[in-house]
């Protein structure tokens, strides 16, 4: 089978690509020109360059048939104030000039990486999402990722693509991005910010276990035009997360949070969509909004359709998260 895979190098791509090297898999990856391969030169893959936002450089990656699709590109944190029209442009468009040239070139499935935001938040602590409650995205990010999943199901229903949408939540994991470095520094000076009292419930994606399930969708026929939601088996109150990192640290004896109250957190919010209304994106406002709420899904539907097994508990896998930034120097802590 001939793989294609968007958002390699990339902290999910970069383990994808490894997987389906062992595998002895032919692998393409698609990726940005002037982007630093280093990441997955090692790995006997074919790079293909060129640009999602723009579906008239993606014919070479598709060339000569494609089986499965692994599309992972996308944008989280704009790097521009002004960068609103951005999650539209890489995770809405994209994903459709993505689409496109799988309908040109007759790939048989599409595997799109998807969110949490694209389904919202929580409306109660004691109920988790499950992939039958309506998506009510709230940020632009969210709403970016609902419109691909949207087209993802429209290609499907027009040209007969087969897909498959999978919905992480918070990733952690070796291979961590410079955000999750500057969380772990901050909890080891002992006083992080934290909104709320920190007992709402987090979800989290232990990236290796994400490519698992990625794996096993190709292989199982009941994952064509479906859903699932991925992560560990049991969500996590962000008061957990943040002292189980301390205490990996060897700071929990320290440990203590700046807590700011709930409403400011909600009033942030309140001005994170402001914001987006004008096209102005600020990272800290959009994080501060959203950390006070509840995000946590259950993992049923994947444990009983695909045999998704999610046996990382949160502290071995943080612990590897911590190992690899120490060993290639992202941390000093």
């Amino acid at each position: 089978m001939t793989i294609l895979v968007t958002g390699a190098p990339g902290w999910l791509g970069n383990e994808l690509v490894a997987r389906l090297d062992a595998l002895d898999e032919e692998v393409r990856c698609l990726t940005l020109p002037g982007v630093d391969t280093s990441p997955i030169d090692s790995y006997d893959v074919d790079i293909y360059y060129g640009d999602i936002t723009d579906v008239d450089t993606l014919d070479d990656a598709y060339e000569g048939g494609v089986d499965t699709v692994y599309h992972c590109a996308g944008i989280i944190h704009p790097p521009k104030l002004l960068g609103v029209e951005l999650f539209y442009d890489i995770n809405t468009r994209g994903t459709r000039n993505m689409l496109e040239g799988a309908r040109k070139h007759g790939a048989d499935h599409f595997v799109y990486i998807s969110s949490n935001a694209a389904q919202g938040f929580n409306d109660s602590r004691d109920e988790p999402m499950t992939e039958g409650m309506p998506c009510r995205p709230e940020s632009p990010y969210g709403r970016s990722k609902h419109l691909a999943e949207e087209h993802v199901r429209g290609y499907e229903r027009e040209y007969g693509i087969d897909f498959t949408v999978l919905r992480p939540c918070w990733y952690y994991g070796p291979g961590q991005p410079a955000r999750m470095d500057t969380l772990m520094e901050m909890i080891a000076e002992g006083n992080p910010i934290m909104f709320g009292d920190g007992e709402n419930l987090r979800s989290m994606t232990y990236i290796p276990e994400l490519v698992d399930a990625m794996l096993l969708v190709r292989e199982a026929s009941t994952a064509r035009g479906e859903t699932y939601w991925i992560a560990d088996e049991e969500p996590y109150t962000t008061n957990h997360i943040y002292r189980t990192i301390a205490r990996l640290l060897g700071v929990e004896h320290r440990f203590s949070p700046r807590r700011i109250p709930k409403p400011l957190s909600q009033l942030l919010e309140i001005g994170d969509k402001l914001l987006a209304q004008v096209g102005v994106y600020e990272q800290n406002v959009h994080v501060g909004g959203e950390m006070s709420r509840t995000i946590a899904c259950d993992v049923t539907k994947a444990k009983e359709q695909l045999g998704f097994e999610p046996v990382t508990e949160l502290e071995p896998g943080m612990r590897e998260s911590i190992e690899w930034a120490r060993d290639h120097g992202e941390l000093t802590v």
